[in-house]
């Protein structure tokens, strides 16, 4: 597999419960990732609660096979720090089939995000959120910040219709919305209650890649 097509790394940056105002205040989220219906890893996502804040730690494991030989391998491992619907620190690291990767990010004196990455160091202003998709107030954003590369990255959010999503086995009606970034759209899936169930997108080759509960 050849490295510019190492896709996998802006969905998982790619958790139940009612939506509150700011998202659940805890939960779990358990994902079977499927690569054009195949099992290809999972990627798992823990909410806990500390009075106004909440933490969330997410473990992603691929591993792409070809003819029963691993073409591919992903890690990714993040945890953050919140503090209504603003990311106050984040500390992520990934091998992305051998490339290592790390940001660190925490809040300035002021209200200022400093995302450090190997290019260094940028401030960003304002109250930032990352692909926080179990978080419904991502659907009013402009602009996410990427766990895995430390970029900050214009989108577009808008719904995108209805269907039914499988979860744990059963089909779920749900309602898409669509978050387009630079590289690709991210189709994400909520239930009636507002839970996150789902992901898809299109990625290299025309290939599906899914989120699924398990």
């Amino acid at each position: 597999m050849r490295r510019k097509e190492h896709w996998l790394f802006a969905l998982t940056l790619l958790a139940c419960g009612a939506a509150l105002a700011n998202g659940p205040a805890s939960g779990e989220w358990n994902f079977r990732v499927l690569l054009d219906d195949s099992l290809i890893g999972e990627h798992r996502f823990t909410l806990t609660a500390n009075g106004e804040e909440r933490r969330l730690a997410s473990e992603a494991a691929f591993a792409v096979k070809l003819l029963g030989v691993t073409v591919y391998r992903y890690r990714h491992s993040a945890t953050e720090q919140w503090r209504g619907d603003c990311l106050r620190r984040l500390a992520s690291r990934t091998d992305d089939d051998g490339t290592p990767e790390q940001v660190e990010a925490s809040t300035t004196g002021g209200s200022a995000l400093a995302v450090t990455t190997a290019k260094g160091t940028q401030s960003l202003d304002g109250c930032v959120m990352s692909f926080a998709y179990w978080n419904p107030a991502i659907r009013k954003q402009e602009r996410l910040l990427n766990s895995q590369s430390g970029k900050l990255e214009a989108v577009q959010v808008s719904r995108a219709g209805s269907g039914t999503v499988e979860v744990r086995g059963q089909p779920v009606a749900a309602t898409r919305w669509r978050i387009a970034t630079p590289a690709q759209p991210i189709d994400i899936w909520y239930s009636a209650e507002g839970e996150w169930i789902g992901l898809d997108s299109t990625v290299s080759g025309g290939r599906k890649l899914s989120y699924r509960l398990k």
